[in-house]
Protein backbone atom coordinates (compact mmCIF):
# COMPACT_ATOMS: atom_id res chain seq x y z
CA UNK A 1 0.00 0.00 0.00
CA UNK A 2 1.35 3.64 -0.78
CA UNK A 3 1.37 6.72 1.21
CA UNK A 4 3.27 9.63 2.17
CA UNK A 5 5.91 9.39 5.10
CA UNK A 6 7.33 11.93 7.06
CA UNK A 7 10.77 11.08 7.63
CA UNK A 8 12.09 14.46 8.96
CA UNK A 9 12.01 17.61 7.94
CA UNK A 10 11.39 18.79 4.35
CA UNK A 11 11.62 14.90 3.90
CA UNK A 12 8.32 13.41 3.23
CA UNK A 13 8.29 10.88 0.55
CA UNK A 14 5.79 8.25 -0.90
CA UNK A 15 6.37 4.73 -0.43
CA UNK A 16 5.43 1.48 0.13
CA UNK A 17 4.36 0.24 3.79
CA UNK A 18 2.19 -2.37 4.93
CA UNK A 19 -1.41 -2.66 4.51
CA UNK A 20 -3.35 -1.83 7.90
CA UNK A 21 -4.66 -4.93 10.26
CA UNK A 22 -8.26 -4.40 11.18
CA UNK A 23 -8.44 -5.35 14.87
CA UNK A 24 -12.10 -6.62 16.59
CA UNK A 25 -12.61 -2.92 17.29
CA UNK A 26 -11.27 -0.80 14.39
CA UNK A 27 -13.00 -0.13 10.78
CA UNK A 28 -10.71 0.23 7.69
CA UNK A 29 -11.51 3.40 5.52
CA UNK A 30 -10.46 3.59 1.99
CA UNK A 31 -9.40 7.10 1.82
CA UNK A 32 -11.31 9.53 -0.77
CA UNK A 33 -9.49 12.49 0.27
CA UNK A 34 -7.16 14.07 3.09
CA UNK A 35 -6.38 17.91 3.25
CA UNK A 36 -3.29 18.84 3.84
CA UNK A 37 -3.40 20.88 7.39
CA UNK A 38 -1.30 24.43 8.79
CA UNK A 39 0.40 21.60 11.31
CA UNK A 40 1.47 19.32 8.77
CA UNK A 41 3.32 22.02 6.91
CA UNK A 42 4.78 23.23 10.49
CA UNK A 43 5.92 19.36 10.49
CA UNK A 44 7.44 19.75 7.02
CA UNK A 45 9.03 23.09 7.07
CA UNK A 46 10.25 23.13 10.73
CA UNK A 47 9.47 19.96 12.40
CA UNK A 48 9.36 17.51 14.20
CA UNK A 49 6.91 19.63 16.38
CA UNK A 50 3.98 16.91 16.69
CA UNK A 51 5.88 13.99 15.15
CA UNK A 52 7.61 12.30 17.82
CA UNK A 53 11.41 12.16 17.15
CA UNK A 54 13.60 10.19 19.02
CA UNK A 55 11.03 8.85 21.94
CA UNK A 56 8.16 7.33 21.44
CA UNK A 57 4.68 9.00 21.48
CA UNK A 58 3.06 8.18 24.83
CA UNK A 59 -0.23 6.54 23.40
CA UNK A 60 0.76 5.36 19.92
CA UNK A 61 4.52 3.92 20.87
CA UNK A 62 5.55 5.38 17.32
CA UNK A 63 8.30 7.23 16.29
CA UNK A 64 9.18 8.53 13.13
CA UNK A 65 9.23 7.85 10.35
CA UNK A 66 5.24 7.70 9.95
CA UNK A 67 2.77 8.17 7.60
CA UNK A 68 0.93 11.70 7.44
CA UNK A 69 -2.27 13.42 7.28
CA UNK A 70 -5.09 13.99 9.87
CA UNK A 71 -7.71 15.63 8.04
CA UNK A 72 -9.28 12.67 6.20
CA UNK A 73 -12.32 10.32 5.58
CA UNK A 74 -13.74 7.83 2.99
CA UNK A 75 -15.39 4.39 2.50
CA UNK A 76 -15.40 1.87 5.21
CA UNK A 77 -14.46 -1.36 3.81
CA UNK A 78 -14.29 -3.63 6.45
CA UNK A 79 -14.89 -3.78 10.13
CA UNK A 80 -14.01 -5.81 13.04
CA UNK A 81 -15.73 -8.41 14.97
CA UNK A 82 -16.86 -6.43 17.45
CA UNK A 83 -18.06 -3.39 15.73
CA UNK A 84 -22.01 -4.01 14.87
CA UNK A 85 -22.93 -0.03 14.55
CA UNK A 86 -20.79 0.91 11.17
CA UNK A 87 -21.13 -1.20 7.83
CA UNK A 88 -19.26 -1.57 4.84
CA UNK A 89 -19.99 1.34 2.49
CA UNK A 90 -20.64 3.88 4.88
CA UNK A 91 -19.02 6.87 4.70
CA UNK A 92 -17.17 8.65 7.59
CA UNK A 93 -15.20 11.23 8.64
CA UNK A 94 -12.45 10.60 11.40
CA UNK A 95 -11.88 12.13 14.75
CA UNK A 96 -8.05 11.61 14.40
CA UNK A 97 -7.24 12.71 18.41
CA UNK A 98 -5.10 10.52 20.45
CA UNK A 99 -5.42 10.16 24.13
CA UNK A 100 -4.35 8.51 27.25
CA UNK A 101 -7.63 8.25 29.09
CA UNK A 102 -5.67 8.12 32.30
CA UNK A 103 -4.46 11.94 33.04
CA UNK A 104 -6.69 14.31 34.98
CA UNK A 105 -8.00 16.15 31.96
CA UNK A 106 -9.41 12.48 30.19
CA UNK A 107 -10.86 11.45 33.29
CA UNK A 108 -12.46 14.82 33.63
CA UNK A 109 -13.80 13.95 29.61
CA UNK A 110 -11.43 16.79 28.35
CA UNK A 111 -9.76 14.49 25.60
CA UNK A 112 -8.42 17.10 23.83
CA UNK A 113 -6.44 18.81 26.34
CA UNK A 114 -4.89 15.31 27.04
CA UNK A 115 -1.16 14.82 28.63
CA UNK A 116 0.12 13.05 26.26
CA UNK A 117 -1.95 14.41 23.32
CA UNK A 118 -1.32 13.27 19.70
CA UNK A 119 -3.08 12.69 16.00
CA UNK A 120 -3.40 10.11 14.28
CA UNK A 121 -1.29 11.22 10.92
CA UNK A 122 0.90 13.19 12.83
CA UNK A 123 1.77 10.96 16.33
CA UNK A 124 1.67 7.37 14.63
CA UNK A 125 -1.37 5.37 14.07
CA UNK A 126 -1.49 5.01 10.33
CA UNK A 127 -2.40 8.33 8.27
CA UNK A 128 -4.60 9.84 5.97
CA UNK A 129 -2.13 10.17 3.41
CA UNK A 130 -2.67 6.67 2.15
CA UNK A 131 -4.80 4.45 0.00
CA UNK A 132 -6.29 3.07 3.26
CA UNK A 133 -6.25 2.96 6.97
CA UNK A 134 -7.35 1.17 10.06
CA UNK A 135 -8.83 3.38 12.82
CA UNK A 136 -10.99 2.66 15.86
CA UNK A 137 -14.96 2.91 15.73
CA UNK A 138 -15.14 5.53 18.17
CA UNK A 139 -12.37 7.36 15.98
CA UNK A 140 -15.47 7.53 12.89
CA UNK A 141 -18.21 9.96 12.53
CA UNK A 142 -21.20 9.19 10.13
CA UNK A 143 -21.13 11.53 7.19
CA UNK A 144 -24.29 12.72 5.07
CA UNK A 145 -24.95 11.28 1.51
CA UNK A 146 -26.04 14.57 0.18
CA UNK A 147 -22.38 15.69 0.80
CA UNK A 148 -19.71 14.86 -1.42
CA UNK A 149 -17.10 12.30 0.58
CA UNK A 150 -14.14 13.75 -0.13
CA UNK A 151 -15.57 16.61 1.97
CA UNK A 152 -15.53 14.28 4.97
CA UNK A 153 -11.82 15.77 4.80
CA UNK A 154 -12.96 19.34 5.94
CA UNK A 155 -14.62 18.13 9.15
CA UNK A 156 -11.57 18.10 10.85
CA UNK A 157 -10.33 21.68 10.39
CA UNK A 158 -13.91 23.05 10.31
CA UNK A 159 -14.08 21.12 14.18
CA UNK A 160 -11.35 23.80 14.84
CA UNK A 161 -12.82 26.56 13.74
CA UNK A 162 -16.08 25.49 15.34
CA UNK A 163 -14.42 24.74 18.70
CA UNK A 164 -12.64 28.11 18.86
CA UNK A 165 -16.00 30.00 18.29
CA UNK A 166 -17.47 27.85 20.90
CA UNK A 167 -14.39 28.53 23.10
CA UNK A 168 -14.61 32.41 23.11
CA UNK A 169 -16.41 34.81 25.19
CA UNK A 170 -18.74 35.18 22.28
CA UNK A 171 -22.41 35.82 22.02
CA UNK A 172 -24.87 36.75 19.45
CA UNK A 173 -25.02 40.32 17.98
CA UNK A 174 -21.22 40.73 18.98
CA UNK A 175 -18.64 42.49 16.31
CA UNK A 176 -15.88 40.01 15.66
CA UNK A 177 -12.48 39.99 13.95
CA UNK A 178 -10.50 37.51 12.34
CA UNK A 179 -6.96 37.81 11.96
CA UNK A 180 -5.69 35.34 9.13
CA UNK A 181 -7.82 33.51 6.73
CA UNK A 182 -5.81 30.75 5.35
CA UNK A 183 -8.09 27.78 6.11
CA UNK A 184 -8.59 27.56 9.69
CA UNK A 185 -9.32 31.32 9.69
CA UNK A 186 -11.87 31.08 7.06
CA UNK A 187 -13.44 28.70 8.95
CA UNK A 188 -14.34 30.75 12.00
CA UNK A 189 -15.45 33.36 9.79
CA UNK A 190 -17.86 30.87 9.00
CA UNK A 191 -18.69 29.57 12.46
CA UNK A 192 -19.12 32.83 13.63
CA UNK A 193 -21.43 33.54 11.37
CA UNK A 194 -23.36 30.88 12.52
CA UNK A 195 -23.20 31.44 15.77
CA UNK A 196 -25.17 34.97 15.19
CA UNK A 197 -22.15 37.63 14.74
CA UNK A 198 -23.57 40.82 13.65
CA UNK A 199 -20.41 42.25 11.76
CA UNK A 200 -17.20 39.95 11.07
CA UNK A 201 -14.20 41.94 10.19
CA UNK A 202 -11.31 39.73 7.88
CA UNK A 203 -7.72 40.94 8.42
CA UNK A 204 -5.33 39.37 5.67
CA UNK A 205 -2.91 40.57 3.44
CA UNK A 206 -3.59 38.17 0.85
CA UNK A 207 -6.13 38.99 -1.75
CA UNK A 208 -7.38 35.55 -2.71
CA UNK A 209 -8.22 34.47 0.87
CA UNK A 210 -9.79 38.06 1.73
CA UNK A 211 -12.22 37.37 -1.18
CA UNK A 212 -13.01 33.67 0.07
CA UNK A 213 -13.61 35.20 3.64
CA UNK A 214 -16.11 37.27 1.72
CA UNK A 215 -17.42 34.50 -0.10
CA UNK A 216 -18.30 33.00 2.88
CA UNK A 217 -19.28 35.48 5.54
CA UNK A 218 -17.04 38.26 5.99
CA UNK A 219 -18.93 41.67 6.18
CA UNK A 220 -15.63 43.94 5.93
CA UNK A 221 -12.31 42.13 4.72
CA UNK A 222 -8.98 44.52 5.30
CA UNK A 223 -5.72 44.55 3.98
CA UNK A 224 -2.73 45.09 6.58
CA UNK A 225 -0.45 45.56 4.08
CA UNK A 226 -1.61 48.59 2.27
CA UNK A 227 -4.25 50.44 4.97
CA UNK A 228 -3.64 50.64 8.76
CA UNK A 229 -6.14 47.70 9.56
CA UNK A 230 -6.12 48.11 13.15
CA UNK A 231 -7.08 52.22 13.15
CA UNK A 232 -9.68 51.24 11.15
CA UNK A 233 -10.97 48.23 13.12
CA UNK A 234 -10.62 50.67 16.18
CA UNK A 235 -12.67 53.49 14.20
CA UNK A 236 -15.50 51.97 12.35
CA UNK A 237 -16.13 49.88 16.42
CA UNK A 238 -15.61 52.76 18.36
CA UNK A 239 -12.84 51.17 19.73
CA UNK A 240 -12.67 47.63 19.59
CA UNK A 241 -14.92 44.44 18.86
CA UNK A 242 -16.35 42.09 21.28
CA UNK A 243 -14.00 39.40 20.30
CA UNK A 244 -11.32 38.49 18.17
CA UNK A 245 -9.80 35.40 16.86
CA UNK A 246 -6.04 35.16 16.12
CA UNK A 247 -5.36 32.53 13.32
CA UNK A 248 -2.37 33.39 11.37
CA UNK A 249 0.90 32.44 14.04
CA UNK A 250 2.60 35.45 13.60
CA UNK A 251 3.91 38.20 16.40
CA UNK A 252 2.09 41.20 14.60
CA UNK A 253 -1.39 39.49 14.55
CA UNK A 254 -1.01 38.38 18.46
CA UNK A 255 -0.47 41.91 19.08
CA UNK A 256 -3.05 43.08 16.55
CA UNK A 257 -5.63 40.74 17.87
CA UNK A 258 -5.08 41.84 21.36
CA UNK A 259 -5.30 45.80 20.54
CA UNK A 260 -8.54 45.59 18.50
CA UNK A 261 -10.60 43.85 20.91
CA UNK A 262 -12.67 46.52 22.81
CA UNK A 263 -11.79 46.95 27.03
CA UNK A 264 -13.06 43.72 28.69
CA UNK A 265 -13.39 42.10 25.33
CA UNK A 266 -12.12 38.27 24.50
CA UNK A 267 -9.08 37.64 22.59
CA UNK A 268 -8.81 34.06 21.38
CA UNK A 269 -5.69 32.49 19.94
CA UNK A 270 -5.84 29.54 17.35
CA UNK A 271 -2.82 29.08 15.94
CA UNK A 272 0.31 27.26 16.18
CA UNK A 273 3.51 28.83 16.49
CA UNK A 274 7.15 28.05 15.38
CA UNK A 275 8.35 30.64 17.54
CA UNK A 276 7.83 32.52 20.42
CA UNK A 277 5.88 36.01 20.30
CA UNK A 278 6.16 39.21 22.27
CA UNK A 279 3.16 41.42 23.65
CA UNK A 280 2.86 44.19 25.50
CA UNK A 281 1.14 42.68 29.22
CA UNK A 282 -0.48 45.91 29.52
CA UNK A 283 -2.91 45.52 26.82
CA UNK A 284 -4.66 43.07 28.76
CA UNK A 285 -3.93 44.51 32.41
CA UNK A 286 -5.58 48.16 31.70
CA UNK A 287 -8.26 46.94 29.39
CA UNK A 288 -9.07 43.87 31.30
CA UNK A 289 -9.31 41.91 28.02
CA UNK A 290 -8.94 37.93 28.20
CA UNK A 291 -6.68 35.85 26.15
CA UNK A 292 -7.57 32.20 25.80
CA UNK A 293 -6.27 29.72 23.50
CA UNK A 294 -7.99 26.95 21.73
CA UNK A 295 -6.78 23.84 20.39
CA UNK A 296 -8.22 21.64 17.92
CA UNK A 297 -12.18 20.11 19.17
CA UNK A 298 -13.84 17.87 21.14
CA UNK A 299 -13.13 14.06 21.27
CA UNK A 300 -13.50 10.96 23.51
CA UNK A 301 -15.39 7.74 22.88
CA UNK A 302 -18.12 10.09 21.64
CA UNK A 303 -16.83 11.54 18.82
CA UNK A 304 -16.85 14.70 20.70
CA UNK A 305 -19.30 17.58 19.69
CA UNK A 306 -17.94 19.61 16.99
CA UNK A 307 -17.18 16.97 15.51
CA UNK A 308 -20.24 15.39 15.14
CA UNK A 309 -22.08 18.59 14.48
CA UNK A 310 -19.76 19.68 11.92
CA UNK A 311 -21.29 16.88 9.18
CA UNK A 312 -24.86 18.16 9.54
CA UNK A 313 -23.79 21.66 9.35
CA UNK A 314 -22.47 20.92 6.06
CA UNK A 315 -25.77 19.13 4.63
CA UNK A 316 -28.35 21.84 5.95
CA UNK A 317 -25.87 24.49 4.63
CA UNK A 318 -25.05 26.05 7.55
CA UNK A 319 -21.25 25.37 6.72
CA UNK A 320 -20.01 25.36 3.48
CA UNK A 321 -16.54 23.56 2.80
CA UNK A 322 -16.70 24.14 -1.21
CA UNK A 323 -15.07 27.20 -1.44
CA UNK A 324 -11.96 26.40 0.69
CA UNK A 325 -10.87 23.29 -1.98
CA UNK A 326 -8.93 25.20 -4.64
CA UNK A 327 -6.44 22.18 -5.45
CA UNK A 328 -7.15 18.46 -5.47
CA UNK A 329 -3.96 16.42 -6.82
CA UNK A 330 -2.89 12.59 -6.74
CA UNK A 331 -0.73 11.21 -3.72
CA UNK A 332 2.12 11.33 -5.83
CA UNK A 333 2.37 14.97 -6.10
CA UNK A 334 2.19 15.67 -2.37
CA UNK A 335 5.60 17.13 -2.08
CA UNK A 336 5.35 19.68 -5.34
CA UNK A 337 2.05 20.49 -5.72
CA UNK A 338 1.18 20.04 -1.78
CA UNK A 339 3.48 20.99 0.24
CA UNK A 340 5.67 23.37 -1.50
CA UNK A 341 2.62 25.38 -3.18
CA UNK A 342 0.86 25.65 0.08
CA UNK A 343 4.26 27.35 1.45
CA UNK A 344 4.80 29.80 -2.00
CA UNK A 345 2.72 32.38 -1.63
CA UNK A 346 2.94 33.13 -5.21
CA UNK A 347 0.79 30.21 -5.72
CA UNK A 348 -1.98 31.06 -3.33
CA UNK A 349 -3.26 27.57 -2.90
CA UNK A 350 -5.98 27.64 0.16
CA UNK A 351 -6.75 24.09 0.80
CA UNK A 352 -5.31 20.85 -1.37
CA UNK A 353 -6.81 17.52 -1.16
CA UNK A 354 -4.96 15.00 -1.62
CA UNK A 355 -7.30 11.96 -3.05
CA UNK A 356 -4.63 8.96 -3.31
Amino acid sequence: MRAAVYHGREDVRVEEIEEPTVGDGDVLVEVAACGICGSDLHEYAAGPIFVPGEEPHPVSGETAPIPMGHEFGGTVTAVGNDVTDVDVGDVVAVNPILYCGDCRYCTAGRYHLCESLGFIGLSGGGGGFAEQIAVPREKVVSFPDSVPPAYAALVEPFSVGLHAVRNADFEAGDDVAVFGTGPIGLTVVQAARAAGARTVYAVEPQATRRDLAAEVGADVTLDPSATDALETLLDETDGGVDATFEVAGIEQTVRDAITAAKHDGSVTIVSIFEDDVAFDPNEIVLGERAIGGSTAYAAGPRGGVEFNAVPDMFADGTLDPDPLVSDRIALDDIVDDGFDALLDPDREAVKILVEP
